[in-house]
């Protein structure tokens, strides 16, 4: 057995990612551990990587809240439609832009690039919500931000490494650009469908402007505002007065409670796509 020699590189860069693995669980944990601990312990200051005095009182009083059920199924329909129209408008949009026998295919490449750089702003993007009649609407929230420049032309280098064999394979068998994309490529694309399908999910998640400023009715309201009244309403910190006394503790203890809820479902649907997302970040990387 060959004995392999440890580099100062390789140290280092352990170091380097167990650092970042650090910074990155340890907000997380602490919430968790806060949020479940007694008020007791965390206005001591006593509470660090595991809870003290377990007690989930925090979550029944956000769970309580019959909104948030509501708001779940307004978020999890905005997700599930708003991911699937930005993955069908970016698939195709960035299979029409990998095909440089198209007419005027640098212009309109240019003229998306430039997207990145410049926008409308707020105004006249809510202006044109408007003029188009869907205010207060699932499309409200879906359509304005539907299609990510970066992540169109992330697909779009996808789809420039697809060997041209099998696409002109394809047309000797009677398919069209629609349906080599279909049967052809799409098939074989799932890293990457996967990895923008998860961008735009948590984006969508997480969404919090859009539904601020075109959303009007309660009842339509996504997750994050939910959560956000809940935080900021006077009942709501009445009635956590109740349950300890202490309202900057239970405050903090509420608002750790709030994030979890939120982040929860993302971070049990990440370990589903995390293989085809290692794959799929590496889309576009320079090949030695």
């Amino acid at each position: 057995m060959k004995n392999k020699k440890i580099s100062i590189y390789s140290v280092l860069m352990g170091i380097f990612i167990t650092f970042i693995v650090i910074i990155t669980l340890y907000p997380i944990i602490y919430m968790l551990s806060v949020s479940l601990s007694q008020d007791i312990y965390v206005m001591k200051s006593q509470v660090t990587l595991f809870p003290k005095g377990f007690n989930i009182k925090m979550y029944k009083l956000v769970l309580s809240d019959k909104r948030i059920f509501t708001a779940y199924g307004n978020t999890i329909i905005y997700v599930l439609t708003g991911t699937a129209l930005s993955l069908a408008i970016t698939i195709t949009g960035a299979f029409a832009l990998s095909k440089k026998r198209m007419i005027f295919s640098k212009f309109f490449s240019i003229m998306i690039i430039i997207t990145m750089f410049f926008g409308g702003g707020m105004i006249p993007t809510f202006l044109t919500v408007r003029s188009l009649g869907i205010l207060d609407s699932i499309w409200a929230v879906i359509l304005p931000g539907a299609v990510s420049t970066w992540n169109l032309i992330l697909m779009r280098s996808f789809f420039d490494e697809f060997p041209t064999e099998i696409e002109e394979s394809g047309r000797l068998d009677g398919l069209n650009e629609i349906g080599i994309l279909w049967y052809l490529v799409l098939p074989v694309s799932t890293a990457v469908l996967a990895t923008i399908g998860l961008f735009y999910a948590v984006a969508q998640w997480n969404s919090f402007f859009a539904p601020f400023i075109y959303l009007k009715s309660s009842s339509k309201f996504p997750l994050q505002l939910i959560l956000r009244e809940l935080l900021s309403a006077g009942s709501s910190n009445g009635d956590a007065n109740s349950i300890s006394g202490d309202s900057i503790v239970v405050e903090e203890s509420l608002k750790y409670a709030t994030v979890i809820v939120s982040i929860a479902p993302i971070i049990a649907v990440y370990p589903f796509l995390q293989k085809y997302f290692v794959k799929g970040v590496m889309i576009g990387a320079v090949k030695g």
